[in-house]
């Protein structure tokens, strides 16, 4: 009898485990939808995220299907996904197909009408991480763009939001804020899939003059929205390279703030985006500052590292070979992490603390800081030097995130 319920546990166990898998986009293309793309040259935007649960990257499942592969297009940090943050890559040939790829990132960032010339249809499948700022969803509204601006179909394989797609949080863009970190006007977390939002940005006129994409979303099967990524039952992939763990995909709504100052974010260590410090950081002052706020969720200890070079993922980093004094981030409770509440109150700390030391990093491309432009607004680095208080500062956007939340509701599929 024993032996009975053991294995009746075991097969429910197994049951349960099945009905968590998560189906992507690329395949329920592959199961069911290349009718989409047969006797179409199709040109493909992904990287080293874009593949199937069993490993097969989504440009070898087409092939393999006789599927007419005529151009290979690649985000930030690369086709494959191991250039360094910021870090131009250059056009080229993919090793393995022999498939021209052409680069998104560095001095062209959207398809030209000479790279899509030998293209019908543009196929985007790359892991999103539900973040505002993240490049890749720059690169997807504006190779869509392109799509509608030359008459291609643009077809994308919609996957899961990591952080979920309950939650959205920060200020909202101002335009006079637009640029490759910030390209929309959506705060700094959505709360949608990239498929959802992809029919946001077409629906609701942010394409260049207006033009509509002939936008085609392959779903996701078995996703729910209050679905952390490690519920899904899929392989977890880091979606760029100093993103590394889950935990540092859901503090990095916040702590991206970091790169708009002259503190580490941990680029250059094995846990970027769960640290931060600078030589002239107090490790145990601001690690009681901070744990004094009881900010939910988080809880902060004092530490040091060393920043250096990491191939394939960091080069450059912010005080290399310098050793950093600050704190490491851990995740108490996920369900009551609020990552931009976090990240103002850390923001906050830093000057509070620390106001000989502690500056705004200038933008590569000169014009406002670049936290304004992570931000999205100016409101938040001028009352944080004005000595405003972390609530004050994020109750400011409430009311405009109320209403792009009755925007948002209109493109939710899930």
């Amino acid at each position: 009898m024993k032996g009975v319920i053991v294995m009746m546990l075991a097969l429910v166990s197994g049951m349960l485990t099945a009905q968590a898998h998560v189906k992507v986009g690329a395949e329920v293309l592959i199961e069911r939808e290349l009718g989409l793309l047969k006797g179409k040259r199709v040109g493909v935007i992904t990287n080293h995220t874009g593949r199937l649960p069993d490993g097969t990257h989504i440009v070898d499942a087409l092939l393999a299907r006789g599927i007419r592969v005529t151009a290979l297009f690649g985000p930030e940090h690369g086709i494959r996904g191991d250039a360094p943050d910021g870090e131009s890559v250059s056009h080229g040939t993919d090793a393995r197909t022999g498939i021209a790829v052409y680069s998104l990132y560095g001095k062209i960032v959207k398809p030209t009408p000479e790279m899509l010339a030998d293209v019908d249809v543009l196929l985007y499948d790359i892991q999103d991480v539900g973040v505002r700022f993240y490049t890749y969803i720059s690169t997807m509204a504006l190779s869509m763009e392109a799509a509608a601006e030359q008459g291609k179909e643009f077809i994308l394989l919609d996957r899961p939001n990591p952080i979920r797609g309950i939650d959205w949080d920060g200020p909202i863009r101002d335009d006079s804020l637009a640029s490759f970190v910030s390209l929309n006007p959506i705060p700094v977390s959505y709360g949608m899939t990239l498929g959802e939002l992809a029919a946001m940005v077409n629906g609701e006129g942010w394409l260049s003059n207006g033009v509509k994409a002939k936008l085609t979303v392959i779903p996701l099967e078995g996703w729910r929205r209050t679905m952390w990524f490690d519920k899904t039952g899929l392989p977890f992939v880091k979606p760029s390279p100093n993103l590394t763990t889950l935990d540092a995909v859901m503090l990095y709504p916040g702590v991206c703030f970091i790169e708009g100052t002259n503190v580490s974010e941990g680029r250059g260590t094995e846990r970027p985006f769960e640290q931060i410090g600078a030589p002239w950081i107090d490790s145990k002052k601001l690690a009681d500052y901070l744990n004094g706020r009881r900010i939910p969720g988080v809880k902060f200890a004092p530490l040091t590292y060393t920043p250096v070079d990491i191939a394939r993922m960091t080069a450059d980093p912010k005080y290399e070979g310098k050793e950093c004094r600050g704190i490491a981030i851990k995740i108490t409770n996920r369900e009551r992490l609020h990552p931009v509440r976090m990240g103002i109150e850390i923001l906050c700390a830093l000057k509070k603390l620390f106001p000989g030391d502690f500056s705004w990093r200038e933008s590569r491309s000169g014009g406002s800081p670049y936290i304004d432009k992570l931000t999205g607004s100016q409101l938040v680095r001028t009352m944080i030097d004005a000595g405003k208080a972390p609530e004050e500062i994020y109750l400011l956007f409430d009311a405009a995130k109320q209403k792009f939340g009755s925007t948002r509701a209109k493109y939710l599929r899930y």
